[in-house]
C-alpha cells in the first residue's frame, strides 16, 4: 500500500518558502530547518507534509516538484507501479539511499521511499 509521505517541493529561497507556506497552510517546521531543507507539517489534524528543499533550477523549463510515496514494501510497490506503467529513472543516489526514483507515463518523476510504521523523515531531497 502507497501513501502519499511528502510533496516535496524546490524552491529557491528555503527561509522565505518556509515563512510563505507556514502561514498560506498554517503549517509549523516539524524540527529546526536547515539552510537547504525543511519539512512543514499542520500545526493542527492531519495533512501530507511538504518537504521544502533548495534547487538550482527555473520553474519554467524544470520540473521542481515531485511526491515521495511511503511504501511497507517498497520493492513490492515498484514492480507493481511498472507493471502499471511507471518507468525506473537513471538516478545518482547517494550511499545508503532508501528510495527508488520512477516516472509515471506522462514522464513525471516521484520517488518511492522504504518507510515503515510511524516513520515520517523524507528521504529524497532531489
Amino acid at each position: 500500500m502507497l501513501r502519499i509521505g511528502s510533496i516535496v517541493w524546490g524552491v529557491r529561497d528555503v527561509p522565505r518558502a518556509i515563512q510563505f507556506w507556514s502561514a498560506a497552510l498554517d503549517y509549523r517546521p516539524l524540527r529546526e530547518p536547515s539552510a537547504d531543507w525543511a519539512i512543514l507539517v499542520p500545526r493542527s489534524g492531519v495533512g501530507a507534509q511538504l518537504a521544502i528543499t533548495v534547487v538550482s533550477s527555473d520553474a519554467r523549463d524544470h520540473q521542481r516538484h515531485h511526491l515521495d510515496l511511503y511504501a511497507e514494501d517498497a520493492d513490492a510497490e515498484i514492480i507493481r507501479l511498472i507493471g502499471l506503467g511507471a518507468r525506473r529513472v537513471e538516478w545518482r543516489y547517494p550511499p545508503g539511499a532508501d528510495y527508488v526514483v520512477l516516472a509515471d507515463p506522462d514522464g513525471n518523476t516521484f520517488c518511492v521511499v522504504e518507510k515503515h510504521g510511524d516513520q515520517t523523515m523524507p528521504a529524497s531531497t532531489d
